[in-house]
């Protein structure tokens, strides 16, 4: 028996998803379209009947373990999404999946391809804003485009992004060959099913670190614009790995800016985080080191050239962030690990970040900082309990919540700027922009050589290499926030745990 398919929305969206699902006939049948327009409900669309209100409809509906609910409302808020997903799961369907938000969908079509499982990222936070794609990436067509860390989670995003851009090619730079290979497939895919336009996609396997290769790569592939997503950044794994912070991130980022001005790329956008600010671990202290190389680098750009960072704060649904380690001890029977019930982070959707940031690549002005309004703050563990109950349980109950305390390098409450920096608004909505505070470019010439012998191996300072007491306590030195906080967990003799 075919599987029985009802689209939620009967919209172009809904409608272009129908033809896919009619032309491609192996993936069931479409039922029905239901819908909460009262000028569609009891019409038919290319022999398809129009049911409705979805509220009211739902339960008549004779549905098996089989059939599938495909929700195809791209411009619908995030508490219609929640509303019409708990009407869904109240009425006995199993199977419920979703097209993306507005921002991945140009003009309203979608695609069978885009659609997939709902999860808890479709129903909490706030509702995206909407940005036209096609208006917003006109600045790079016909460019040539790499990302770096393409296959992580931010630089992915951007590439499915980037398809609809109009670009002549997107090189996909990572030094992980599994994930590279993984977005290069997904991309492929997407633009064989009608997804974007036809940029030649190219994955480019190497290490920013190597200062030559990145040269060569620079030069090579004759980029116009880079997306600098590249970092390791999960903190705690990075307090026992400090030295490999500042290699990867700080001398990796130092490496691209040089190529780019020395082969005259047009645009640099690098990718910053709130940890950069006033940080209290050396992953900030890297992204900080990032943020002011940026500025400085900014100051030997030619005319044509525009040089800029956006910072922002978590994003929900990156790899290793909260959300997936929540499904995964959930799906382990839990307890959902907390450190404190006071903590509190500013989330913002994978794709909503990722339109923000394509947009500020264009409209950003050389040696300018931006910051991307990430509204309000929401607790830890409100998201534990938000994520147990869209999963069918009870927190407590069925699952625990267990706090355990800061990990390394954690605070309470992650700021988004310093006071100086004075964010204010700009013309686009979801765009500040900070007043800079640079570095003098002889403070970092002399900061990079001191930390360089550490990084890497030198004949001159042999004992240096990977001495890490060393590392901080250079660091510690040229950031306040940074030693101060390292001498309060020194002082307090607070105990810090190593769950990553």
């Amino acid at each position: 028996m075919d599987k029985r398919i009802y689209i939620i929305g009967a919209g172009f969206a809904g409608q272009t998803i129908a033809d896919d699902i009619k032309r491609k006939k192996i993936f069931g049948k479409v039922n029905a379209f239901l819908d909460d327009d009262k000028n569609l409900i009891g019409t038919t669309i290319e022999g398809i009947p129009v049911l409705g209100p979805i509220s009211s409809v739902a339960s008549i509906l004779n549905n098996s373990d089989y059939d599938e609910a495909i929700i195809a409302i791209p411009s619908a808020p995030t508490e219609r999404i929640k509303e019409i997903y708990e009407t869904l799961k109240r009425n006995g369907f199993q199977h419920i999946k979703i097209l993306p938000g507005i921002s991945q969908v140009i003009e309203g079509s979608g695609h069978l391809v885009q659609t997939r499982e709902i999860d808890p990222l479709d129903i909490l936070g706030r509702t995206p804003i909407t940005i036209s794609l096609k208006k917003s990436l006109s600045y790079l067509r016909g460019k040539r485009v790499l990302i770096t860390g393409a296959g992580g989670s931010i630089g992915s995003e951007l590439a499915r992004q980037l398809l609809s851009g109009g670009a002549e090619r997107l090189y996909l730079f990572g030094h992980g060959e599994n994930s590279i290979c993984q977005i290069f497939r997904e991309l492929k895919i997407l633009q064989m099913e009608g997804v974007g336009e036809k940029a030649t996609v190219v994955p480019i396997i190497g290490d920013m670190r190597d200062k030559e290769y990145v040269d060569y790569i620079i030069k090579n592939t004759k980029c116009n614009v880079i997306f600098h997503c590249a970092a390791y950044k999960h903190v705690p794994m990075m307090e026992e790995n400090q030295v490999a912070a500042i290699e990867n991130n700080v001398f990796g980022t130092k490496n691209l800016l040089d190529a780019s001005l020395k082969y005259n790329v047009e645009r640099f956008v690098l990718i910053s985080t709130d940890k950069a600010v006033a940080p209290v671990s050396v992953y900030g202290d890297s992204k900080m080191l990032c943020e002011k190389l940026v500025l400085d680098a900014a100051k030997h750009a030619n005319e044509n050239q525009a040089i800029m960072f956006v910072r922002f704060g978590n994003v929900l649904g990156s790899r290793g962030s909260i959300l997936p380690l929540f499904q995964n001890q959930i799906a382990t029977g839990g307890p959902l690990i907390v450190t404190d019930e006071k903590m509190e982070r500013f989330f913002m959707t994978i794709p909503e970040a990722c339109s923000l940031v394509l947009q500020t690549g264009g409209v950003g002005i050389n040696g300018k900082s931006y910051l991307l309004d990430m509204g309000e703050p929401i607790k830890i563990i409100d998201l534990a309990k938000q994520i147990i109950k869209f999963s069918g349980l009870e927190p407590y109950k069925d699952i625990d919540i267990k706090i355990v305390g800061p990990r390394k390098g954690e605070r309470l409450i992650e700021p988004l700027w310093l006071k100086e920096e004075n964010p204010t608004k700009t013309k686009y909505p979801k765009i500040l922009q900070l007043e800079n505070k640079e570095y003098d470019s002889e403070r970092l010439k002399i900061l990079l050589e001191k930390l360089y012998p550490i990084c890497f191996y030198t004949s001159e300072k042999p004992d240096d290499f990977r001495n890490k007491n060393k590392l901080v306590n250079i660091l510690c030195e040229d950031c306040k926030s940074l030693k101060d906080f390292y001498e309060e967990i020194k002082n307090d003799g607070q105990k810090r745990t190593d769950i990553l």
